[in-house]
Formats: structure tokens, C-alpha cells, sequence
């Protein structure tokens, strides 16, 4: 893909765009559920698989999830620095997984690399009718 997009560029276009990048904001971040299936075999639950990606040194601010939410992450690619209660900042790389707890409260959720993207793809088992998978603090 990255190919093709430079077929069409020229060198000085590709000057012009760096000069304007601007360091990696908050907003640089996508969530996409990929995943919801109800669980037959667990009435009231549901698994969704959610797809998040970080640009280069995004993060998110601190948050929860459901208090029934049980997750496991795995780090598609790059790294995620990640912060649970009061447990040590660790950073996680590709092929690595994490999982947070029913009621954990997760104070960092950040991109490890100001260069490089990261995407992680996070399993929930949740309440089915569990519409907001994230809050975030006040």
C-alpha cells in the first residue's frame, strides 16, 4: 500500500508533507469493534473483540471499563505502555498480552514509540447490554 501511495507523490510533495507533520496529538487514536457475538453457553454475556490503534506517542486518558468487563489484550504491533491500579508501568510488544480485571482501573494506555503506530486487539467478556466499553475519568 505504502507503494502505491508513493507512485503518486512527488520527492518535493513528500518535503512539503513532512515539514507539516505536527507531533502526535490524543486524537491520534481509532477504537473499532470488530467482534460481538452473545456467548449461547453464558446467558447475559457477550465476547467483542476491539481493535485499537495508536499513532505514533497517542494515548488515551485514564480509564475503566464495565464492571463486568474481562479483557485480554494482545499487541498486534509495536508496543503499548501500560499502567494498571498500582502496579508497575509496562511496556508490551508485539505478540505480548496483558488482561485487565472486572472493576481494574487503567491510568496509562499509551503508544511506547513517538515513530512507530501501535494496534492491539482487546477481548472483551462483558454484559451483553454493556453499550460504552470505555469511561473515562472525570
Amino acid at each position: 500500500m505504502f507503494k502505491k501511495f508513493l507512485c503518486g507523490v512527488t520527492v518535493a510533495g513528500l518535503a512539503l508533507a513532512a515539514l507539516s507533520i505536527a507531533p502526535a496529538q490524543a486524537d491520534d487514536r481509532k477504537v473499532t469493534v470488530v467482534f460481538d457475538h452473545v456467548l449461547p453457553n453464558v446467558p447475559g454475556k457477550s465476547m467483542k473483540g476491539v481493535l485499537v490503534e495508536y499513532g505514533p506517542g497517542a494515548s488515551s486518558p485514564a480509564h475503566t471499563h464495565p464492571a463486568s468487563a474481562f479483557i485480554y489484550a494482545t499487541v498486534l504491533e509495536g508496543a503499548v505502555r501500560i499502567k494498571v491500579n498500582d502496579e508497575p508501568e509496562k511496556i508490551y510488544r508485539a505478540g505480548e498480552n496483558f488482561v485487565e480485571n472486572p472493576g481494574d482501573h487503567h491510568a496509562i494506555s499509551a503508544n511506547a514509540s513517538d515513530t512507530e503506530p501501535m494496534r492491539m486487539l482487546a477481548v472483551f467478556v462483558v454484559d451483553t447490554e454493556a453499550k460504552e466499553l470505555v469511561i473515562n475519568d472525570k
